[in-house]
């Protein structure tokens, strides 16, 4: 059976199986914590070898499946963390995740594999569906970008590319250097193109440093361990820490603290938003609570004005899917399942969509709780371009390794996409400042109580992603896959399948 395998070379399918989720795993090797970011040429060279050299169709998709499993399988091992805050109870699920989104995720691949070697098995048939998919990936079920290939390349020049083509554009163009790769004969042609492929993706971002603003952002982390997080014995020592910090050293121009900053409901707070006030003495608090509006339950945000007033809210309205909603809850709810981060029965409501938060002299900032910041795709609806974009996120519930890490690298991706700063406040960290070219200029690390004052950068001009958005790509992905269909169904007519005459 010829396959991943050179011509003539008979390996059991198993074996090529095992071997396209070898590759698979490098290409995890690319993302945090092994941040070795060239990795990520690995599955999308395999992936171009399978579209071209697997026997049929099938096993191009269950070589794709291997590879996709073995990619997202090594690089999502975060998503055992959260399974373990209440280890007693949802401890037993924890593998079953990983494997079932490994395979969920790896199924996207055999897709793309399988119509690419359905197609003809040739270059365009394999970047067009590869980079198509990644775009679903996006989008369908609510979405799920997360380990794209493009987020490997933030350290680096082909990194600033998301601020030309964002990522389904930087997608197309890691699938093209793949394929350039496999089809040139000449093996010297190939490893130049290899190189420098590698370069542009090692290479710093050349660069000026940012310009600055006089304002001055309070990043707050108060270092609450998820598990201790809602215990009553530990809730006031967190509480206290955030005032303390508030009030601590000169006066900052906003305070930002992290996604449900404080453990108890917009509506029975004021006396501790009387306290923040006071701690940041005239200064607007943004904070991340929940809130309930009749019988909804929100994962949202408000403003503190100097009197502790709150002045504005936001509600998250891309919602984690199993974290905080339950599709098919009646199900879920029969079998005694519940959404693990929403705090409220039956999980949260979600809110209406992006919207800028108006700070004055500040400018105005569009807010990004938690997951949000993974979607490029959410920043471009918003009702017009914001000053900086501002990301609230509560990390414990991935860990202290890989997942925060990787959290961080999208936001650094968001901010290269529009050219805008990003303010980022965590629970646990990585707080950090970014700059308009992905830089993180100051930061908080893992697992650390305290604040930073930083400056806030000023944004950069509109890059040419905020302008276009996915559409480009959108139209012409769906294009080539409509050509390809047609090329396909063209050559089997002039083989005279379906019936038809060979034509002369």
């Amino acid at each position: 059976m010829t396959g991943l395998t050179a011509r003539g070379t008979a390996w059991p399918w198993w074996g090529q199986g095992a071997l396209a989720g070898l590759f698979g795993a490098l290409g995890a090797l690319a993302h945090a914590p092994f941040d070795l970011a060239p990795f990520i040429l690995v599955p999308l060279v395999a992936a171009g070898l399978i579209a071209r050299r697997a026997p049929s169709t099938r096993a191009a998709g269950v070589f794709g499946l291997a590879l996709g499993f073995g990619y997202f399988g090594l690089t999502l091992t975060w998503i055992l963390e959260p399974f373990q805050v209440d280890a007693a109870v949802t401890g037993w699920m924890a593998p079953f995740a990983l494997v079932l989104l490994a395979l969920l995720l790896g199924s996207f691949w055999a897709a793309a594999l399988a119509f690419a070697r359905w197609a003809g098995g040739g270059s365009f048939a394999f970047v067009a569906s590869i980079a198509g998919v990644e775009m679903l990936r996006a989008y369908i079920f609510t979405g799920f970008p997360w380990a794209t290939p493009p987020q490997a390349l933030v350290d680096g020049l082909a990194g600033q590319g998301l601020a030309l083509f964002g990522p389904h554009g930087t997608m197309l163009a890691l699938s093209v250097v793949a394929a350039l790769i496999l089809r040139i004969r000449s093996s010297v042609l190939s490893a130049a193109i290899t190189v420098v492929a590698v370069g542009a993706i090692l290479t710093p971002p050349i660069a000026a440093p940012s310009a600055m603003t006089p304002t001055i952002v309070r990043l707050i982390q108060p270092n609450a361990p998820q598990h201790e997080k809602w215990d009553p014995d530990k809730i006031p020592i967190f509480v206290n820490r955030q005032i303390d910090y508030t009030a601590a050293g000169p006066v900052p121009d906003l305070v930002l603290l992290p996604e449900t900053a404080l453990p108890y409901l917009a509506e029975n707070a004021q006396p501790v938003f009387d306290i923040l006030a006071e701690a940041a003495r005239g200064a607007p608090v943004v904070l991340g609570i929940q809130r309930r509006v009749g019988e909804d339950y929100y994962n949202g945000l408000v403003i503190l004005d100097a009197a502790g007033q709150v002045t504005a809210s936001y509600d998250k309205h891309h919602l984690v899917p199993f974290g905080e909603y339950m599709p098919a809850e009646w199900f879920f709810r029969h079998i005694n399942v519940g959404g693990l981060a929403a705090r409220a029965d039956g999980g949260y409501a979600s809110g209406p969509g992006p919207r800028l938060l108006d700070l004055g002299p500040l400018g105005t900032a569009l807010p990004l709780i938690c997951y949000e910041v993974v979607f490029a795709h959410n920043i471009g609806r918003a009702q017009a371009r914001p000053s900086f974009l501002m990301n609230l996120t509560n990390d414990a519930w991935f860990g202290a390794r890989s997942g925060p890490q990787q959290h961080l690298a999208q936001a650094r991706m968001r901010a290269i996409e529009q050219g805008l700063p990003m303010l980022r406040a965590a629970n646990t960290g990585i707080s950090a400042v970014i700059d308009p070219k992905g830089r993180v200029l100051d930061a908080l690390p893992l697992n650390r109580a305290g604040y930073l004052d930083v400056a806030l950068p000023a944004a950069a001009p509109p890059t040419l992603y905020a302008r276009t958005g996915d559409a480009p790509y959108a139209i012409l992905l769906l294009l080539a896959g409509i050509g390809l269909v047609l090329q396909r169904a063209r050559t089997r007519r002039a083989q005279g399948i379906d019936g038809a005459p060979p034509r002369a």
